[in-house]
């Protein structure tokens, strides 16, 4: 079916990718983006309102007569925009706000996944400095904490310093704490219609912000697809002890989850288990899976939201690899330095994040990460060297990057125990 006018909610790097694989779908007529960024003006329209306001996107959808809402990131879900949109019966890819809070909330994703018989790690949900305590004496280092709620992927600690995790607790208020999980982690994204699911490939991402995996955590430094190090029949069986699972324990409930489950994994020397979830496309994941996708993105995002996924045949994939480098701006993930004028970021495969354009028009970041860089080869290797020969075009003041994103695969250097 055609697709007259998509509306993507969000304005950031991974609704710059979404709304430019929106673009490249022949179904598709226009993609509108609310509130979008510089980028995303370059593959649509930009409509400047309030994300998390439910009322004020629901106007806009009804506004454009559009076919298709996608709402991009956490807050708005977590929010309710989907549900407003629902509302007013258009067609919406994204949870509800119940459904969202299988990533608003960590204890509550722990409550489904113990219901669904999901394998994650051991955990306790704390709000007391005496709880805190005690679940990090329980466990031992390095130490999990967790911020219960949305924290822009930067809520969690690991580290073997007791007092840092106790502090981090304390700050928080409310936290999960959990048993390390060893092993290499692993993203895999996967459709749902509230009943059926249709998986990506699967991705790796890099959480801190240093070179060898040194620094606090971040919403994502880069990441990679395909995985050639992964186990054989890995997204089958994601799917079958993970995905599926957690989505049919959620329609038991009565709070079908329409729209993207993230399923956040370590393949630990004891088998797969679950880090998190979360409820939408991830950054930087999406920029090189939608990079790859061959199946046209409107179709399958539309069957999701209309609950036709079981119709849909396998998505389809392009030869070779992709490889995303972050570039971020000082002081991320703290305090980023913003207003610095950018040069080399209109070029092609080059997703905008924290950008804006400044008074004479030009091009400025404008937020921690930056720009998200998507390079692609027959082999990661040259994907991978592709990223940063294009990662080099770019420059602005302070900006900076993990030089090894990838490389471990590369160099072979990634082995799973089972």
């Amino acid at each position: 079916m055609k697709l007259a006018n998509v509306l993507v909610v969000g304005g950031g790097g991974r609704e710059h990718a979404l709304a430019w694989a929106l673009a490249q779908d022949e179904s598709v007529g226009q993609v509108h983006i609310a509130p979008g960024n510089p980028g995303t003006a370059a593959v649509g329209i930009n409509h400047p309102i309030d994300q998390t306001d439910g009322a004020a996107v629901a106007a806009l959808a009804r506004q454009l007569a559009a076919e298709l809402v996608v709402v991009g990131p956490e807050a708005p879900l977590v929010a309710g925009v989907a549900d407003a949109v629902r509302a007013v019966g258009i067609p919406v890819f994204g949870p509800s706000a119940a459904a969202a809070r299988l990533e608003g909330s960590k204890s509550f994703a722990k409550e489904i996944m113990a219901a669904a018989g999901v394998p994650t790690a051991a955990a306790r949900y704390c709000t007391t400095e005496a709880e805190f305590a005690a679940a990090l004496d329980e466990f031992g280092p390095p130490y999990v904490v967790k911020n219960d709620g949305l924290a822009a992927g930067k809520g969690v600690v690991v580290t073997s310093d007791r007092a840092q995790a106790l502090a981090h607790a304390i700050e928080c208020g409310q936290v999960v704490i959990e048993e390390y999980l060893d092993g290499p982690e692993v993203s895999l994204f996967a459709l749902s219609d509230g009943t059926s699911v249709l998986p990506f490939e699967p991705a790796q991402d890099f959480k801190r912000v240093g070179d060898g995996d040194t620094g606090p955590n971040t919403g994502g430094m880069g990441a990679y697809t395909p995985l050639p190090w992964a186990p054989a029949g890995l997204t089958q069986q994601v799917v079958d002890t993970v995905i599926q699972p957690t989505v049919d324990e959620l329609a038991r409930r009565g709070i079908p989850f329409v729209g993207l489950v993230y399923a956040g994994l370590a393949l630990t020397s004891r088998g797969l288990r679950v880090v998190e979830f979360n409820a939408r496309f991830g950054d930087p994941e999406t920029q090189p899976l939608l990079r790859r996708l061959k199946t046209g993105l409107g179709q399958v995002l539309h069957a999701a939201a209309t609950g036709q996924l079981a119709s849909q045949p396998p998505l389809e994939w392009g030869s070779g690899a992709t490889c995303a480098i972050v570039v971020a701006a000082e002081g991320y993930p703290g305090t980023p330095r913003k207003g610095d004028v950018i040069t080399g970021g209109y070029a092609d495969y080059i997703f905008h994040a924290g950008t804006a354009l400044n008074e004479a028009g030009e091009l400025v970041s404008n937020g921690g990460r930056v720009l998200a860089v998507v390079g692609s080869g027959d082999t990661l290797a040259q994907a991978r060297e592709d990223a940063y020969a294009k990662v080099r075009q770019v420059s602005f003041a302070g900006s900076f990057y993990r030089h090894d994103i990838a490389l471990k695969a590369v160099n072979n250097e990634i082995s799973v125990g089972w």
